[in-house]
């Protein structure tokens, strides 16, 4: 019976012993750090890094507006030009024939003369009273103005006169020219010239060829 007791006392022993090995080598166990497992873990760590999606940039979708701004012109100064007044489509002189003093006639200095020239109001317009009748170029051989004093309608023959003098000092030919104007100034129709010769006026002789 002694025995049986010492047997089951020592078993008891044996246990409480080795429970308490076990518990102490899993302590350890647990405390201590392994090196390697250490270095996989990292490696593993590092393996996952690479496949992780990379997260895109975030790329503003508006962007800043460019203003530009205007460049400065040059501001260029044009000068007006003043056109002188357009004359009335509807007036037209025609002229007809010379009346008198065809030209070429011979006249001495400071005598004094009747140009007259027949015209014609081919226009679609009557010449109205207080139209002139001026000189425009050449020598005035000191004749005036001429006014309208009745109205001329179209399709009419009208005569217009112009009493002329010689000047006095010239030789050859001389000439004056005269036109019609309405109401404003404006010039229209053919000019008309009065052409005579004064004095010697020396002819070119044909020279004969041997």
């Amino acid at each position: 019976m002694k025995t049986r007791i010492i047997a089951i006392v020592v078993i008891l022993i044996l246990g409480v012993l080795l429970f308490s090995y076990g518990t102490n080598n899993n302590a350890q166990q647990k405390n201590t750090v392994d090196p390697n497992a250490l270095r996989t873990e990292a490696v593993e760590t590092y393996a996952a890094s690479l496949t992780q999606t990379e997260v895109p940039a975030i790329v503003p979708t508006t962007f800043p507006t460019l203003t530009v701004e205007p460049s400065l012109t040059p501001e260029i100064v044009t000068a007006t030009v003043e056109t002188p007044p357009t004359v009335n489509p509807c007036y037209k002189l025609l002229f007809d024939k010379d009346v008198t003093i065809p030209d070429g006639t011979q006249m001495k200095e400071g005598e004094t003369f009747t140009k007259t020239w027949s015209v014609i109001n081919n226009g679609g317009c009557a010449w109205a009273p207080g139209f002139t009748f001026n000189n425009v170029g050449g020598d005035a051989m000191r004749g005036k103005s001429l006014k309208l004093s009745e109205s001329v309608p179209t399709g009419a023959k009208h005569e217009l006169s112009i009493q002329l003098t010689v000047p006095s000092g010239q030789n050859g030919l001389i000439q004056s020219s005269w036109r019609m104007a309405d109401k404003n100034g404006t010039f229209f129709g053919d000019t008309l010239s009065v052409n005579i010769a004064v004095g010697t006026i020396a002819t070119p002789t044909a020279t004969q060829n041997p």
